[in-house]
């Protein structure tokens, strides 16, 4: 059976106005009855699939009772919802990245990450994840806590209805980051991991990273999502072209990278 048309900015706008419409206590054909619309066109549009314009749509924002800046937030998505791939720019103490990550995570039947900087944030202890938030100088202090706790928020997602492949770096598992007590909870934190059937953890020996960190995201009912972040941004790809692109990178990361059992090998000559 072929894969739903979605894309990742298709399902957030989708998943943003039906939260808009149920805070108002109506049912989805009530606001449609209101504006003297068709059922069905509230229905295409919470699933992206379009018949309304932006002032159709803004009488709908209106009856919903849209605060300001969440009317101008899904008046861009509603600009936007035809492109390809989603950057997502952001200036606030949370980015609204984390949030359109976790919910794709969430939903996903497997998850392989690349991590050249920092070890996946996915496999994370507290401890280490507040290393590196603390020592970040983008981070204000006052916004730290909330940047930890929604990095802690994503581990809940590894458990066994989903797979998880992680390629690290091999620099990775020396850089002491918040000291050698912290890499050590953290590294003993991977052997843990490690066993667990559903995730596979492999290192790519120093000298052989192909690119920076990325997520890929397989789906159920939907094409793969490539999720990149920046420092002031983070990129969505779900364009064929891309995918195929990194699909070849992985593919090539499998032939070059210590297999299951010799990378716990490695990490437990680390950490002993």
């Amino acid at each position: 059976m072929p894969k739903r048309v979605s894309t990742v900015l298709g399902r957030e706008f989708g998943a943003s106005l039906r939260a808009t419409i149920a805070r108002t206590g109506l049912k989805e054909a009530e606001p449609a009855r209101r504006l003297g619309w068709e059922h069905a066109k509230v229905s295409d549009l919470v699933n992206g699939k379009g018949g309304t314009s932006l002032e159709e749509f803004s009488f709908l924002l209106g009856l919903c009772g849209a605060r300001p800046d969440e009317f101008q937030y899904l008046k861009g998505l509603f600009l936007e919802s035809r492109e390809k791939g989603w950057l997502q720019l952001y200036e606030s103490a949370l980015p609204p990245h984390v949030r359109t990550l976790i919910q794709h995570e969430r939903i996903s039947k497997e998850i392989v990450h690349w991590s050249s900087l920092y070890l996946p944030g996915l496999l994370q202890v507290e401890p280490y994840t507040r290393a590196l938030v603390e020592d970040s100088p983008f981070v204000k202090p006052e916004d730290a806590p909330s940047w930890i706790a929604a990095r802690m928020e994503r581990r809940t997602i590894v458990a066994g209805h989903r797979k998880f492949v992680f390629y690290l770096y091999e620099p990775v598992l020396y850089s002491p980051v918040g000291g050698a007590d912290v890499l050590a909870e953290q590294l003993h934190e991977l052997l843990r991991m490690s066993v667990r059937p559903y995730i596979s953890l492999r290192v790519l020996p120093a000298g052989r990273a192909l690119t920076g960190d990325f997520t890929l995201l397989k789906f159920e009912k939907w094409e793969p999502v490539v999720y990149q972040g920046s420092l002031n941004s983070a990129l969505f790809l779900d364009d064929k072209a891309s995918i195929a692109i990194y699909q070849e990178a992985l593919k090539v990361m499998d032939r070059l990278a210590l297999g299951r059992e010799e990378s716990r090998e490695l990490i437990t000559r680390i950490v002993s």
